[in-house]
């Protein structure tokens, strides 16, 4: 049944002024459409939407990612504008080599973590093959 639905994903946000400010002057992103309490955004690959909610994320986990080709390049950018990448344990400059991938994906990935500004965790990531 769900198998040729499309697929968007949904950020939370506790202002989505303030988010819609973020996402665009931190990761250079504007929607493509909005309405009332939602912000929809589209890239090459993918939809997702910010919307205002009185629920949050804990931010403990990966609610979103964006696939690079060059994560080296896309976290100096986004340093550049001010985003502030988390640091974990046996991570280089903020990025991580992970090990382990679905078949069709490559090998690996090398990533980085960062949160929005309502405390979401987004991810970049170049796929290792």
């Amino acid at each position: 049944m769900l198998r040729n639905a499309r697929i968007e994903a949904r950020i939370p946000t506790q202002d989505l002024a303030r988010a819609r400010r973020w996402y665009a002057d931190k990761l250079g992103l504007e929607p493509t459409e909005e309405r009332e309490g939602g912000l929809r955004y589209e890239g090459a690959s993918g939809v997702f939407c910010l919307y205002a909610s009185a629920g949050a994320s804990d931010g403990s986990f990966t609610q979103l990612g964006f696939y690079v080709d060059d994560v080296e390049a896309a976290v100096a950018e986004l340093r550049a504008r001010g985003v502030v990448f988390e640091e974990y344990d046996g991570a280089v400059n903020g990025i991580m080599d992970v090990e382990g991938n679905y078949p069709s994906k490559g090998r690996g990935e090398r990533a980085a973590w960062f949160r929005d500004s309502e405390g979401n965790m987004l991810g970049l990531a170049e796929v290792v093959r």
